[in-house]
Order: C-alpha cells, then sequence, then structure tokens
C-alpha cells in the first residue's frame, strides 16, 4: 500500500497534500479544488480502481482554520482495498460535488451539509435530508447546544405541529457530576477512599449486636 500511495500523490501532483495509513488504511489529503480530480482518478485508473463511494462524512474542529474535514470513503472490490480521500475547508470555502463522478454522492454531501454547514458547488438538490426543513443550524457542528434552539410538538387548538423556543427547567441545567455514592458524604462504603471525612466520624454501615 505505500507504493501505491505514493503513486497516486505522484499522479495528482500539486494537488495531494500528502498520505498517511490509519487502522491500515490509506488516507490522501488534497486541496478542495482537486477532490473532483482525486476521486476520478482512483476510479478509473487501473491500479486502484476504486469504483464505490461508500460514503463521504464530516468532521468538525473548532479550533482550526480550516474548521471542517470531508471524507470520501472508497472501495475497490477488484484490488481489495479501500481509500479515504480527506479535504479541509472553512465555513465559508465551497467544495466542488462530486455528483458528476459518483450519482452516490447527492445524498452523501447532502448530509454533509445538513449536519456541518458545508457548501458543495454544483450539487442539483442541496437542501435539508435528515433534520426538518424548518430547523436553524447544523446540529453536528460542536458549538451547536445539545438542547438545540427550538422544540415541537403537536398543537390540538391548531391542528397542526408548532415550534417554540427550547424551556428547560433550572433543574435540567445545573449538574454537579457526582455519583450517587459520591454524593453520601456522612458514609464510608467498604473499598471507597475517594470521600472526604465528615466532621464527627462515619457512620458504621453494620447494624451492631444489641
Amino acid at each position: 500500500m505505500e507504493d501505491l500511495a505514493e503513486y497516486i500523490v505522484e499522479k495528482l501532483g500539486k494537488l495531494a497534500l500528502g498520505h498517511y495509513f490509519e487502522h491500515d488504511e490509506l488516507v490522501v489529503k488534497v486541496k478542495p479544488e482537486g477532490v473532483c480530480k482525486a476521486l476520478q482518478f482512483l476510479r478509473d485508473d487501473k491500479e486502484c480502481r476504486c469504483q464505490i463511494l461508500v460514503d463521504i462524512c464530516g468532521v468538525d474542529y473548532p479550533d482550526r482554520p480550516e474548521r471542517f474535514e470531508v471524507v470520501y470513503n472508497l472501495l475497490s472490490m477488484h484490488q481489495n482495498h479501500r481509500i479515504r480521500i480527506k479535504t479541509s475547508v472553512d465555513e465559508e470555502t465551497l467544495v466542488p460535488t462530486a455528483t458528476g463522478i459518483f450519482s452516490s454522492a447527492g445524498w452523501f454531501e447532502r448530509e454533509v451539509w445538513d449536519m456541518y454547514g458545508v457548501l458543495f458547488d454544483g450539487n442539483p438538490d442541496l437542501r435539508r435530508i435528515l433534520t426538518d426543513y424548518g430547523f436553524e443550524g447544523h446540529p453536528q457542528r460542536k458549538d451547536f447546544p445539545l438542547t438545540g434552539y427550538v422544540e415541537l410538538r403537536y398543537d390540538e387548538e391548531l391542528k397542526r405541529v408548532v415550534y417554540e423556543p427550547v424551556q428547560l427547567t433550572q433543574d435540567f441545567r445545573t449538574f454537579d457530576y457526582l455519583s450517587p455514592w459520591e454524593g453520601m458524604t456522612d458514609i464510608q462504603l467498604p473499598g471507597d477512599e475517594k470521600g472526604t471525612k465528615p466532621e464527627f466520624g462515619w457512620k458504621s454501615t453494620k447494624q451492631e449486636s444489641a
């Protein structure tokens, strides 16, 4: 696979940013503008023959200038290997659509856009696919709140689904991160040395004989 990796990087030229192996699978990093050329090369080249696009997925790294990675997972049934193409973009950069190379890329790109907000230039039907059409934001981003922004319910009077801002009581917003055992400060269980000894000592967990 190392020979194949060097062969692919050589053929892609300046569009390739390098390669490495992850879980014994080849990963090739390319520039956003080189995605389509890389995919078409891997599909058509006789040494690669990656004719199946298994998936396209996104990854969010908020601390990076180019916070999103778009990952293309390819499979070759003829050569019995998998190759992963990765490219990094920020929130403004468009990624060329791969629908002209793999027809299955259409739905995969819709999913990445829906979950992360990555835009694919040339996708003929880039709209939400997993969330509702009125959904706000992109839920797989690391800065998206776990509660979301709105909640929906069926209104019996209006006879339709209505959206309302999320409202949680304070009990659901405050967490002390203690296990039930750590909350028991006046009893020491056998083998548990985590707690701080109370001012008046530990209570016995055993019933004293009369």
